[in-house]
């Protein structure tokens, strides 16, 4: 390998929303990576179904574009 054209590989200590925390190796530049999800809390490996509430999200959006939660039925009607 050339030297100095490829990234520190360091230790990095990774911060879950969980409180989960462990060490991997990383090119990451900083010392700590915090996540929201890992292995501890996935559903996938802990077979709990866990609910995610995106419905704001939905709402600013049409707010934010003015749709009123028109379907495409609706459209075809008008046509």
């Amino acid at each position: 390998m050339k030297q100095d054209i490829h990234p520190a590989y360091t230790d990095v200590k990774v911060t879950c929303a969980c409180g989960n925390a462990f060490v991997t190796r990383s090119t990451y530049e900083k010392d700590n990576l915090h996540i929201e999800v890992c292995s501890k809390c996935h559903p996938f490996y802990t077979g709990k179904q866990k609910i995610v509430d995106t419905a704001g999200r939905v709402d600013r959006f049409r707010q934010k574009y003015g749709m009123k939660g028109k379907g495409k039925a609706e459209d075809k009607s008008k046509s």
